[in-house]
């Protein structure tokens, strides 16, 4: 197969739908201006997620408490949180075995408007982010405006964002999970700074990087994608030639000629044109 790595990406594309996950890029102004996937909605009472495996999103469970997620929730395509991502909240905690969740980098987005569903793509701007260690583990929550809002597009710093705000996102992600602890009870999540718009480009440049280590360049899989065709679809299958070219309909036409003048002279008799 001699179709260059952009062919290959395009033809791709007009045949499957795009792994929400692996098949969109975060953007080419990344971490600046990012696209990212949308699982869950404010007016949402279940828990949406997307499954790895085949990129469809289902539901994870129902949201078990009154709590619902007070902004647009998804993740950053094709980004991963692995060694560099938990080694950046352990520098920054001042703590020792902090690990990444292994899951994309999660994205709250501030927008006015409502959105009925999920399973979807904006363009937003990172502005900051939380710092959130979930049983021993990196879990960011990026904080981002969706491009061009009217109440939050002009914001350029979690700082400017109205206290009340933050404080709704924090208070979300350290109960939705749990039921009212006991006295005395540790909490397993716990969120350990909120911090702003440079730090958010940061922990979206090092997810870029894990998610690149763990899986690979987007060119280097479209390559390994392109062997495995040349493997399981020789040149020559389904009436291609070697140019992966199908066969000239001339050549199928003489061939079906061929087939009827043989017919013909074994003995069945022609059809009458009149009847």
């Amino acid at each position: 197969m001699s179709t260059k790595p952009s062919e290959f990406k395009k033809l791709l594309a007009t045949l499957f739908k795009s792994h929400p996950w692996h098949g969109v890029s975060p953007g080419e102004n990344a971490p600046q201006v990012v696209s990212s996937y949308i699982e869950i909605v404010p007016t949402g009472a279940v828990k949406l997620e997307l499954h790895k495996h085949t990129g469809h999103l289902h539901v994870d469970r129902p949201q078990r408490f009154s709590s619902m997620c007070p902004t647009l929730y998804g993740f950053v395509p094709q980004t991963y949180c692995g060694d560099r991502i938990g080694d950046f909240a352990a520098k920054k905690t001042r703590r020792s075995k902090i690990k990444g969740d292994g899951d994309p980098l999660d994205i709250c987005v501030l927008t006015e408007k409502d959105f009925a569903h999920g399973d979807l793509f904006v363009t937003v701007r990172p502005i900051g982010g939380l710092r959130m260690i979930d049983h021993g583990e990196a879990d960011d929550k990026i904080v981002a405006v969706l491009e061009n809002d009217i109440a939050y597009g002009h914001i350029q710093d979690i700082s400017q964002v109205p206290a009340g705000v933050i404080e709704r996102l924090e208070h979300y992600f350290l109960s939705y999970k749990r039921p009212p602890m006991n006295k005395g009870e540790k909490p397993v999540v716990d969120i350990a700074a909120v911090y702003g718009r440079k730090e958010a480009h940061e922990v979206i440049r090092l997810s870029m990087a894990d998610y690149e280590q763990a899986y690979g360049t987007e060119e280097s899989r479209l390559e390994q994608l392109r062997q495995l065709l040349s493997v399981a679809l020789p040149p020559a299958a389904n009436g291609a030639n070697g140019n992966g070219k199908m066969k000239s309909k001339s050549k199928s036409k003489a061939k079906t000629s061929a087939t009827k003048s043989k017919a013909t002279k074994s003995g069945f008799p022609r059809r009458n044109p009149g009847r």
